[in-house]
């Protein structure tokens, strides 16, 4: 087959703009990091687009115009893209590094290209500064933030692998040859199939990218369905949620399950005196206090107006009971401040822990919920246990 590297680059020139256009255009939405990531790898693809159609123009352009401005535009385009993926994971950025690596890279292949002219360790050289950029986006992938098992980490670290195999064995080849290479714009089989492949990466990595953001996006609104927008914690669906898992996980190793329904006191009086906005502000401070006395296991949630549930795990009834009467204690004796007037509040609190018989979370906070207006009932700002039932008996 006739070898025109021309061809070829403008190729992926094209594509690789059409796929920077198409990400820019879908990045609709409020302004945030997952959105600016998409911005930056769009900017990236039209970088790198600049960079192949240099090399699709190299006819028309003086040697040191290729030279220097075709690396910047491939050094600079993988620079972004490192950003740009580790910005969407949530991952530190490594900026100066990035900024490094380039500078340095295009600066090696500055002087192996213009003051002591050698191809292979031009070559050499500039691999090993798009090695470090591979590097740095493999450790963002490997991280948590995104499941094992999802499609978008497969589809970028087989891109990226396929990048650092094809570096391997392009170095490889200019090192072996019996013949001198000058250039990328020679015509041999490897500097043909190096053209070809390399075009084809900003098209898996563009489409692993694409996965990487909707999974993210699919992830951060399973949190927001979940998630009571006024305080911040958890809402009534997640609660259920954690506690049909945490009282599966009580059942299966047979340990304890604590759990606490309360209930701000009078709060219709704390709307009447200071509005609505006012509160808002009492209950957001009210998750403040509760949650200073709680354990890092501990999940608090909202499943009403004001009233919230906190879950306990390993907690037994006297520890329940000594976590219920320390959240009222500290609520009362914590003075809160709306509109420059003080306030004091006080909770009442239903305790229930997991028994035997439960198949369910329903059941179990049917219990704590009875528990509080117990405790409602007999005067407020109180804390009463459910009736007893046979509970999850810790393993010995």
């Amino acid at each position: 087959m006739p070898f025109q590297i021309e061809t070829l680059s403008l190729i992926s020139a094209l594509q690789t703009a059409f796929m920077a256009l198409m990400l820019w255009a879908g990045t609709y939405g409020e302004p945030g990091r997952v959105r600016r990531s998409l911005r930056i790898r769009s900017a990236a693809l039209a970088v790198e687009a600049l960079g192949w159609g240099t090399l699709a123009a190299h006819a028309y352009l003086l040697p040191t115009m290729l030279l220097l401005g075709g690396n910047a535009f491939n050094l600079l385009a993988q620079g972004m893209s490192v950003i740009a993926l580790r910005m969407l994971l949530g991952e530190s950025l490594r900026g100066r590094l990035v900024l490094a690596v380039g500078v340095f890279g295009w600066l090696g292949v500055a002087w192996f290209g213009l003051i002591e002219p050698n191809y292979q360790a031009r070559v050499l050289w500039g691999s090993l500064a798009i090695a470090i950029n591979i590097l740095l986006s493999v450790e963002a992938l490997v991280g948590v933030t995104v499941r094992r098992g999802s499609r978008a980490r497969f589809v970028l670290l087989s891109v990226f692998a396929m990048a650092a195999a094809l570096l391997i064995w392009r170095n490889v080849q200019l090192w072996l040859n019996d013949y001198p290479l000058h250039g990328i714009t020679a015509p041999n089989n490897t500097n043909f199939l190096y053209v070809l492949l390399s075009g084809l990466q900003p098209l898996f990595a563009g489409i692993g990218f694409l996965l990487l953001y909707n999974e993210i996006l699919q992830q951060e609104l399973h949190l927001l369905a979940r998630l009571d927008p006024l305080t911040g914690v958890s809402n009534r669906l997640a609660i259920n949620e954690a506690t049909t898992l945490m009282l599966a996980h009580s059942s299966r190793y047979r340990q304890p399950l604590g759990v606490l329904m309360l209930d701000a006191d009078h709060f219709k009086s704390v709307n009447d005196r200071f509005g609505h906005n006012g509160g808002d502000k009492v209950l957001r401070s009210l998750v403040l206090s509760i949650r200073t006395t709680l354990r890092e296991s501990d999940l608090i949630g909202r499943v009403g107006g004001e009233e919230f549930v906190v879950l306990s795990p390993g907690a037994d009834l006297a520890g329940t009971l000594m976590l219920a009467e320390r959240v009222r204690a500290t609520v009362e004796k914590t003075p809160l401040t709306i509109d420059g007037q003080s306030v004091t509040l006080t909770v009442s609190v239903g305790v229930a822990n997991a028994a035997s018989s439960d198949r369910d979370g329903s059941t179990l906070l049917q219990r704590a919920d009875a528990a509080l207006y117990a405790a409602k009932r007999a005067g407020r700002n109180r804390v009463e246990a459910a009736m007893a039932e046979k509970s999850v008996e810790p393993s010995s």
